[in-house]
């Protein structure tokens, strides 16, 4: 049975990489009807940031990753916080000693730190020499009794070759040569990640293992850990980074957005898990378009990709405004009210009727407050404004449109679109004017604005009567004046 794990470490929020490396592991778990895991792996305690943990738990909901196993849903491998583990690996570490897979070393920092030097001065690359490889076993024993501080480290052979297949990258193999022995078990009894996830994946039945590129180099040297155990290795799927652009990766250093972040600007979660899906896995057909349930029964090992992905944000917007359409208006209405209200008072204003305008117009919600704000207050806008050549207008065209059009307007009640679009078109067909050089004006008088969610007819029943005459009484004048 296939069973899968995301073990993010909690040091600050789930980046967008990670939530594909989430993703593609529930994904795959999810199709080979197996069994998806989350581990926190904060052996790096240092690092850890307060919150953390509760928000790779929100964030995890907030994408719809269920996961079967894991710190706050339980499960039968538990614990699934590693620091919750931490009695479990030093025996792991005793039977690697013995087995001669790893030593104890009574390193100094001190010892450790002139050993680096030396070995710069000489130009070198610092590995450590294995002193304490050849310590005689009664001193080890003595010194352990004693209470002596020490780290565990790996025993890296000497001479050839560590390797894995990877599922991805196929057979990948460096010389033992180049390996560094890394510490397995700190010195203060907590294991590094190096040994707690070997441990962890074993302890736990992990079949398949997703992670980032990053961990290809260090992977040769867990492999030799699974050897020196007698254990089998899961497979491995290394997965390409993400980046911002050609340059760089995804970072919030830059400013580039978590998965929350791009919620709290507005971007659907179904939008997102979509666009993140295709960054590094290409289906088997000309597709775009998938809902959670169509991606589980699609994602394989085989789309994926080599070459890193760019995160386009442009993209992203596009998939976001085409997720926004297929909202039903009921839907979008209640995505959209508390967006509109950071910008208009929904006491004043239809927002139902403002909500079916923006439905269709509308790539990210956030969006809507700048696209509504002409509503609460005119802006200042130059003459300039009624220039349009298609609608065959100019400003003294507009003006004179304008001024035929305010007592028209002035008797228009009730204050209804139909009453408005009822009376000004009739009274656009007496004037002999074409429609465009009424109506454009208009929509600039009251609104400040090229481009707005409907035109002048709608902006002027959303502004009511009051206003919309105020608008175009101060905008005639603002005409006569210029």
């Amino acid at each position: 049975m296939v069973r899968t794990r995301f073990a993010p470490s909690p040091t600050g929020y789930l980046h967008l990489g990670g939530l594909r490396t989430a993703l593609y592991t529930y994904l795959y778990a999810r199709r080979m009807g197996g069994t998806f895991i989350l581990r926190i792996e904060d052996t790096d305690q240092e690092r850890e940031v307060p919150g953390a943990v509760e928000k790779i738990y929100r964030s995890m909901r907030l994408a719809g990753l269920e996961y079967d196993e894991g710190p706050d849903v339980g499960g039968d491998y538990g614990p699934y916080i590693q620091t919750q583990r931490r009695d479990i690996y030093p025996k792991y570490a005793k039977e690697l000693v013995d087995r001669g897979g790893a030593y104890y070393c009574f390193c100094t920092k001190e010892h450790l730190d002139e050993a680096r030097a030396q070995a710069e001065a000489r130009g070198e690359t610092y590995k450590y020499d294995k002193h304490c490889l050849h310590l005689p076993k009664e001193e080890v024993k003595a010194r352990l009794a004693a209470g002596e501080p020490h780290v565990v480290r790996q025993n890296i052979p000497l001479e050839g070759e560590a390797g894995f297949d990877d599922a991805l990258y196929g057979h990948v193999s460096v010389a033992c040569s180049t390996l560094d022995d890394n510490v397995l078990i700190k010195a203060d009894g907590l294991p590094t990640y190096n040994f707690a996830n070997v441990v962890d994946d074993h302890m736990m039945g992990i079949t398949h293992v997703m992670r980032g590129t990053e961990y290809l180099s260090s992977a040769p040297k867990y492999n030799l850990l699974y050897e020196s155990f007698g254990w089998t290795p899961p497979t491995y799927v290394h997965l390409p980074v993400v980046m911002r652009d050609s340059t760089r990766k995804l970072s919030k250093r830059y400013g580039d957005p978590s998965f929350e972040d791009l919620l709290d600007q507005g971007y659907l979660k179904e939008a997102i898990i979509n666009f993140i899906a295709l960054l590094g896995w290409s289906p088997r057909s000309e597709q775009e378009f998938f809902t959670i349930d169509e991606l589980k029964e699609k994602f394989d090992l085989e789309g994926l990709n080599k070459s890193p992905s760019i995160f386009d944000t442009n993209k992203l917007r596009w998939f976001n405004a085409e997720y926004m359409r297929k909202t039903t208006p009921e839907e979008f209405e209640a995505l959209a009210t508390p967006w509109l209200s950071k910008a208009l008072d929904p006491a004043k204003f239809d927002l139902n009727r403002l909500s079916e305008l923006l439905h269709g117009r509308t790539e990210v919600l956030s969006d809507l407050p700048a696209m509504v704000t002409f509503l609460a207050e005119m802006p200042d806008f130059s003459p300039e404004l009624y220039v349009h050549k298609k609608m065959k207008c100019d400003e003294q065209i507009a003006l004179t449109a304008l001024r035929a059009m305010l007592p028209v307007v002035e008797g228009i009640s009730p204050w209804t679109e139909e009453a408005l679009h009822e009376k000004l078109m009739a009274a656009i067909q007496v004037s002999g004017m074409k429609n465009g050089q009424v109506l454009w004006p208009l929509r600039v008088a009251i609104s400040g604005q090229a481009s707005t969610p409907g035109g002048a007819i709608e902006i002027a029943y959303l502004l009511g009567r009051e206003e919309t005459l105020a608008r175009l009484r101060r905008s005639i004048s603002q005409l006569e004046g210029a």
